[in-house]
């Protein structure tokens, strides 16, 4: 069969199977660096293995090696299947998968020997920014070449969400990584102070709302249906849900700099933005579970459903957690302490992580047209890594609440009760049980890792044929 007639499954594959590898690499950075907060001698007292250096190597590779790759992978797939067109440039598509990768090796080169702009979740230096740029370009070319050659005139809600992520973060990046270069690794940001804050918390904050949401949210919605074997359970809620996150997200920055230089009305904007965002990530929330109506009896034996489904209520949590954590009242807590970490972790490995694992229990072994290895093995990973997220959020959350409350309990005479070592001191037992949740999250990688291995091994890779008209 020519390849004109078939979908462009080879980059689809590249991209699942670079999913589960940088998975596994970025947890098991996290896995050391949780050690690291327990047992500090774990650093060894060498620089590049120092937190300060692992930790934007950890946030980089579960973001966007592990994240991206999973956003490359599905969106390629979902674009393919929904428009009934093969990839607008094989190309392309090539250059996107090697260029994603070189980037991925060179963070995590640059980032341990301490090469960082120190911008959060953009700590990567100006070369590495301009591929970073020029594989973005690529993939646009590629995502809205596809959908401008669809034979289904309706474009699905999953596409645009991935078109809100691919538009958003293009600008987000170009933006928040302006520098001016003094030397080949080091660069200066050409923002200044309060100015410069700003940006960064307006790009950290949509990195979150569009590459780790926006992006995500199109996976739920191609492959719950797909899954459950159900419609999406309001098309019209989708449509609603799609342009009120996109408009709202991007305004919710500024909580991330309560009580901080950023003048006071920009804070209450960034407040009140956060709290209307609670109704589009609801409204999603309840349409991807509601999906299952009829077919509630499915998460019975499905584990590849039980992890969409689980992911989505994550995504309900977090997302309720996130607007309460930006009352300013209630930051006045939050601010700067575990609590955070929490936060974000179970919209990392509860959302991103278990719909990313869910997708790729769907894709690989449809890929290599296969039967998945072992269902128990994925139900086993299942139990294993919720267990993981429990332990984990919740030692963060009670150590968080405890630091916040300790920094700011004062004697009668206006001095503080606990000196900083102490507050440290206390948090000692919570990381050892989150040493211990990130653990077993990575033990679950790992079994998903072998299930697919087993899966694929002696396959042949797979094409499939493009319909030959459109329905």
């Amino acid at each position: 069969m020519s390849s004109e007639n078939t979908y462009n499954y080879r980059v689809v594959r590249q991209f699942s199977i670079m999913t589960v590898v940088w998975g596994i690499v970025g947890m098991l950075v996290g896995v050391v660096i949780a050690a690291q907060m327990a047992w500090p001698q774990l650093n060894f007292d060498i620089a590049w293995l120092s937190f300060g250096r692992l930790r934007p190597l950890h946030t980089n590779a579960v973001i966007f090696a592990f994240g991206g790759s999973a956003l490359f992978a599905t969106s390629y797939y979902v674009v393919q299947r929904t428009c009934h067109v093969r990839l607008f440039s094989d190309g392309l598509a090539a250059f996107t998968f090697w260029g994603w990768q070189a980037v991925i090796v060179l963070a995590a080169i640059t980032l341990p020997l301490g090469i960082t702009s120190s911008k959060e979740y953009a700590e990567l230096e100006w070369p590495i920014d301009l591929l970073i740029t020029v594989v973005w370009v690529a993939y646009a070319v590629v995502f809205f070449g596809t959908l401008m050659q669809r034979r289904i005139k309706h474009i699905y809600v999953a596409n645009w969400f991935y078109a809100g992520f691919i538009i958003t973060i293009a600008v987000l990046h170009v933006v928040n990584s302006a520098a001016i270069p003094v030397s080949l690794w080091k660069s200066y940001s050409v923002y200044a102070g309060v100015q410069d804050a700003m940006i960064q918390w307006w790009y950290g904050h949509n990195a979150v709302g569009f590459f780790l949401t926006a992006g995500f949210l199109a996976i739920m919605y191609y492959f719950i249906p797909k899954q459950a074997a159900r419609p999406v359970y309001s098309y019209r809620l989708s449509v609603v849900h799609f342009w009120a996150l996109v408009f709202t997200y991007i305004w919710a920055g500024p909580h991330h700099l309560h009580y901080t230089a950023l003048p006071d009305w920009a804070q209450s904007l960034g407040m009140v933005f956060s709290l209307i965002l609670l109704a589009p990530s609801w409204g999603g929330m309840i349409n991807g579970i509601m999906t299952l109506s009829g077919a509630w009896e499915k998460l019975r034996s499905d584990p590849i459903l039980k992890f969409l489904i689980v992911s989505v209520s994550f995504y309900g949590m977090s997302t309720f957690e996130g607007p309460m954590m930006s009352i300013k009242t209630v930051n006045a807590l939050s601010h700067y302490t575990d609590w955070t970490i929490g936060h974000v972790h179970s919209g990392a490995l509860g959302w991103v992580g278990f719909i990313s694992i869910g997708a790729m229990y769907y894709l690989i072994p449809r890929l290599f047209n296969r039967e998945l290895y072992s269902v128990k093995l994925a139900e086993m990973h299942f139990w294993i890594a919720t267990i993981g997220i429990v332990l984990y959020i919740t030692s963060m959350w009670i150590s968080g609440v405890m630091q916040g409350l300790m920094w700011r309990a004062v004697n009668t005479d206006g001095t503080l009760t606990y000196s900083f070592v102490e507050s440290v001191q206390a948090m000692h037992p919570y990381y050892i049980i989150r040493f211990l949740g990130g653990a077993l999250y990575l033990a679950g990688m790992l079994i998903m890792a072998y299930n697919l291995y087993r899966t694929v091994v002696g396959a042949k890779p797979y094409e499939a044929a493009i319909p030959a008209a459109a329905h």
